[in-house]
């Protein structure tokens, strides 16, 4: 199966799966940020955000990771292999909720008038600067990059569809300093969380791709 075919097998289902996991996360996510069980801790910057400046523009790759994490899901060859990666995510996302809801931190202020910039400051009225550490955006896009990478390699779409899908994640790690939506240590939390999960799904999808070898 060439990867155009693999774009439209079973669409509806990894469209409304992927939609009912998007809206049972964000449920639980705004939830949280308001109501979390613990004063919020400020989280600390390193000399990593003093390098990072505001960058506007950066707003663009920031929110273009919900089209980035849907990648894969478009990329997966069969459903068993797609309830594997949606199980896992899950999995990811229900521990970083769980350590918003008890350990919840915040970035801290940043001297920046948004009312300058109407696109960012509406990202900052709708995310506020909570559930801060790990940040799920990198963790989310480091997931998706590891999945992408492997997805693609199956289907031989080439070192440029891989370079430009490496460097679209590394662009929205690096959006969520440049927007000052997280800071450096929100950031290698996420980076960490994503490639323990990463590898988890992929060992488990492994053994799944061998079992059916042996069983058939």
């Amino acid at each position: 199966m060439n990867w155009r075919s693999i774009l439209l097998f079973d669409f509806w289902f990894k469209f409304i799966g992927t939609s009912v996991l998007m809206s049972i996360f964000f449920t639980a996510y705004f939830f949280i940020l308001k109501n979390p069980a613990y004063p919020v801790t400020v989280m600390s910057l390193t000399a990593v955000d003093d390098w990072v400046g505001f960058a506007p523009v950066a707003l663009v790759p920031y929110l273009s990771l919900w089209i980035y994490c849907s990648l894969p899901v478009t990329l997966m060859p069969d459903r068993l292999r797609l309830v594997n990666f949606g199980f896992w995510i899950g999995a990811m996302s229900l521990l970083a909720l769980s350590v918003f809801y008890y350990l919840p931190s915040a970035v801290p202020v940043a001297p920046i008038d948004w009312s300058q910039y109407p696109g960012v400051s509406f990202l900052k009225e709708v995310d506020a600067a909570g559930n801060a550490c790990p940040s799920m955006h990198v963790a989310a896009a480091v997931y998706s990059s590891f999945w992408l990478y492997w997805l693609m390699a199956d289907v031989r779409m080439g070192w440029r569809w891989q370079s430009f899908q490496i460097f679209w994640g590394l662009a929205i790690v690096y959006s969520t300093l440049a927007t000052k939506q997280h800071v450096s240590l929100d950031v290698w939390a996420g980076i960490a969380l994503g490639i323990v999960f990463a590898w988890g799904s992929r060992v488990f999808d492994l053994k799944l791709q061998s079992f059916r070898q042996v069983t058939h």
